[in-house]
């Protein structure tokens, strides 16, 4: 269903790369949901197809990814794992953002593109903490950045730390206390003072392994300090899309399970495959209209995005719905994937609970239905008819 909206070589091209990550992180699924851990076996394929530079600008090494291709290969690699996919997305997003805003200066910028360009290093930002709930509700952090001499030492503990153990670098949110701001330090994985404690049990999205990432009197540079946040009107965010487009690869691949299912199926109280029966068509016909609508919503959007970008900064609400309505759509087509499954779809024998577990993570990710629909009713109440 995916490949049909693959436009032309250049896409096919990026597609095949994902198609072989997605296979690999397939096969590492059941186990990387089992132990709660992010495979490293699918991340070395990640490396070696060149996957996590493919969002940098060409001029320092990498693809210069449109929105468009970006959906299209994060949807494809959720086919084999969603958990997978979205943890890679928070990576090749912040490396799209960083280098279309231009939030850091060049030197540290160029710093980090070359580490991903050369050694295909992995990156993530850690933001959300326990008490302050997800950043963008607005909470200030209680992490903190004390200046000392010609640097700062941070301290704190952050959640939700997608690959945390899998990540080269870390970009770390806190308050620092000399500018009475909240801004973000750039820190290896490898430096003194950083541990990651295994806390993910969660219902689903197991294989993110986001587990708490603690930062104990961490020693950092003052140029460390790369990024300080912004005042102001929020600026929307296009590659966060890559939400939505995860969530809708692992609808598909219920989709294309439940299909199979129902054509393979043929209880004895049947002269046929449960394929052929009335209400289980309906459920399948049903599974195609809401994909096809939720597709077309989300590629439309990311094309809007790609070819107009003079409409970009008023794109906030339309980006918001996409997330609400694709993940919601999403949900309900793993749900009448379970119908057609039946009471074998809770069995860990099949794929299907597993999917159905992921999906439901989609709801908790940014932005939140509530915020998304207050979002709208605000604007529509602004307008003047």
């Amino acid at each position: 269903m995916i490949q049909a909206w693959v436009r032309n070589e250049r896409q096919e091209r990026l597609y095949r790369k994902a198609s072989v990550i997605a296979e690999e992180a397939r096969s590492h699924a059941v186990e990387s949901d089992r132990n709660a851990e992010f495979s490293y076996k699918t991340l070395q394929v990640m490396k070696e197809e060149k996957y996590p530079s493919l969002s940098l600008p060409v001029q320092h090494g990498g693809e210069s990814l449109s929105l468009y291709e970006f959906l299209l290969l994060q949807e494809k690699i959720a086919e084999g794992d969603g958990a997978a996919a979205l943890s890679i997305g928070w990576h090749l997003g912040i490396m799209m953002e960083l280098s279309q805003e231009r939030l850091w200066s060049k030197d540290n910028f160029l710093k980090l593109a070359k580490e991903v360009a050369e050694n295909q290093a992995v990156v993530n930002r850690a933001a959300s903490e326990a008490a302050t709930g997800s950043p963008t509700r607005g909470g200030i952090p209680e992490t903190k950045a004390v200046k000392k001499d010609d640097g700062y030492i941070v301290s704190g503990r952050k959640t939700f730390t997608s690959m945390a153990e899998s990540l080269d670098y870390y970009i770390v949110s806190a308050f620092v206390e000399d500018i009475n701001e909240v801004g973000w330090f750039l820190i290896d994985r490898h430096q003194p003072g950083v541990k990651v404690e295994k806390t993910w049990d969660t219902l689903g999205m197991r294989g993110t392994a986001s587990d708490d990432l603690v930062l104990e009197d961490v020693e950092v540079n003052e140029e460390d300090l790369v990024e300080v946040k912004g005042k102001g009107k929020p600026i929307p965010k296009g590659w966060l899309l890559h939400i939505p487009a995860c969530y809708l690869g692992i609808a598909t691949a219920a989709r294309n399970l439940a299909i199979q299912f129902a054509k393979e199926f043929q209880p004895n109280s049947l002269d046929t495959p449960i394929s052929e029966v009335g209400h289980i068509q309906d459920k399948i016909g049903e599974m195609e209209w809401k994909l096809l609508q939720a597709h077309s919503f989300l590629y439309t959007t990311a094309r809007k995005w790609d070819e107009e970008p003079e409409m970009r900064g008023k794109m906030g609400a339309e980006l918001a719905s996409v997330k609400l309505a694709v993940t919601n759509t999403a949900n309900d087509v793993v749900d009448l994937a379970m119908r057609i499954a039946g009471g074998r779809g809770l069995s860990r024998k099949y794929p299907f609970e597993k999917l159905y577990r992921d999906v439901r993570a989609g709801l908790h990710n940014p932005p939140m239905d509530d915020a998304v629909l207050r979002m709208l009713a605000g604007n529509a109440l602004d307008e003047n008819f």
